[in-house]
């Protein structure tokens, strides 16, 4: 049996490779909506986002300082939600990196929270920032989603 080994958990062997269906339920249930195909999600984008889906983010399991750090200031959600304006795409773009960031990480840790756990856990990889506070840049988003493919295939923890 191959042994790895992470700042959370230890593994017998490494995780089965996540599926695209997997991984596209997972995104439509993080951004509560039923998108069936990439372009769709990339039409929602180029439409901005409700700004509901801040608080569906938070209703997961995010914290409000996460998403608001990450995704969209308090203050200019205030301001999109109370004008009934969508997200920016700029704002709709970060949501939907966060969103399928997430999705990547329930599917290879296997549930919710020990996703979240380990995107809240700093890493020597990342100068021991958390992944979470990675993705406010597509760079950061990145290479978060390189290093949970290097896990999901058993090549790195």
């Amino acid at each position: 049996m191959v042994m790895w080994h992470n700042v959370l958990m230890v593994r017998t062997a490494p995780p089965t490779v996540t599926t695209a269906k997997m991984l596209n339920e997972y995104l439509q249930d993080w951004l509560g909506t039923r998108a069936q195909s990439e372009q769709k999600i990339v039409d929602l984008v180029e439409g901005g986002l409700p700004t509901k889906v801040v608080n569906h983010l938070i209703e997961r399991g995010l914290t409000r300082k996460e998403v608001f750090d990450v995704i969209i200031p308090l203050r200019t959600w205030k301001h999109r939600k109370s004008r009934r304006q969508p997200l920016s795409k700029e704002e709709s773009e970060r949501a939907v990196r966060a969103a399928r960031i997430l999705a990547r990480a329930q599917a290879v840790w296997g549930d919710q929270e020990s996703a979240l756990n380990w995107l809240r856990a700093p890493k020597k990889r990342f100068e021991g920032r958390s992944p979470l506070q990675m993705l406010s840049t597509e760079t950061g988003g990145r290479l978060v989603e390189q290093m949970l493919v290097q896990i999901d295939e058993g090549m790195f923890a």
